[in-house]
């Protein structure tokens, strides 16, 4: 659990604090930039590999998750968004498995905690700005309920639509790349302690807390993507409620 709460490397006891986890955040955010100036610096009508990696890439947001659920117009007015978060979740989930690293920049509760204020914020701005009177009314007081429910029904939607949404956000997040971490480090120091320590009649053991460790880590990379996708699918659906006439 100590790998959470790094010492400080640099301007210790300041707001300004810099730890591993920190640094690591810096490293990818600096990933994600070269990684679309190298894609985007010289555009070609026939895209080269990697300019057609980053297109793909791209287009899988505006397609998948941007005009799917909010159509061609909507979809594009919140593309931009929904770009940032899906590409920042992937790359922090990344470092994760990425040796010298070995933690995820999302494993930590500032960054998921941001980003599902930033979510949260923007399903409400959106609601407010499609139709302030309507989006609260029907998100209150969902249509086609009897009046005398309302004093039970009134206040679950308040709990769950303004106050369970950002928290299951955050928590899914964060959670799975806490979890994910921490069946990684049991493996393979659980492999090096076999390996090196044990008694020789269970040092054979070793292998299997190897391939265990190595099948976890494929499977922390199938999850880091799918938490990007989820992350920014779920803030899509929030938006579409949120400007969808009835909700």
């Amino acid at each position: 659990m100590n790998d959470f709460f790094p010492p400080a490397l640099l301007f210790a006891g300041t707001p300004f604090e810099i730890n591993r986890v920190m640094l690591v955040r810096f490293i990818a955010t600096a990933a994600i930039v070269l990684v679309f100036w190298l894609g985007t610096r010289r555009m070609k009508i026939v895209p080269g590999r990697f300019q057609s990696l980053v297109e793909m890439g791209l287009d899988f947001v505006r397609v998948n998750i941007a005009e799917d659920l909010l159509g061609k117009r909507d979809g594009r007015r919140f593309l931009p968004l929904l770009t940032t978060i899906f590409f920042m979740v992937l790359f922090f989930n990344l470092t994760s498995v990425i040796p010298g690293l070995n933690i995820a920049g999302t494993s930590v509760i500032g960054v998921p905690l941001v980003l599902a204020v930033v979510s949260y914020c923007t399903f409400i701005y959106a609601g407010i700005r499609h139709n302030a009177r309507g989006f609260f009314r029907n998100a209150l007081f969902p249509p086609g309920v009897p009046w005398p429910l309302y004093i039970i029904v009134t206040p679950i939607e308040i709990v769950s639509t303004f106050v369970v949404r950002p928290i299951t956000l955050l928590l899914r997040l964060l959670m799975n790349m806490i979890v994910g971490h921490l069946l990684l480090v049991l493996f393979f120091t659980g492999t090096q302690w076999l390996l090196f320590e044990a008694p020789a009649m269970y040092k054979a053991l070793s292998v299997g807390t190897l391939v265990f460790g190595f099948a976890f880590t494929l499977m922390e990379i199938l999850v880091a993507v799918l938490q990007a996708y989820i992350f920014a699918l779920l803030t899509a659906v929030y938006i579409q409620l949120a400007v969808a006439d009835d909700h």
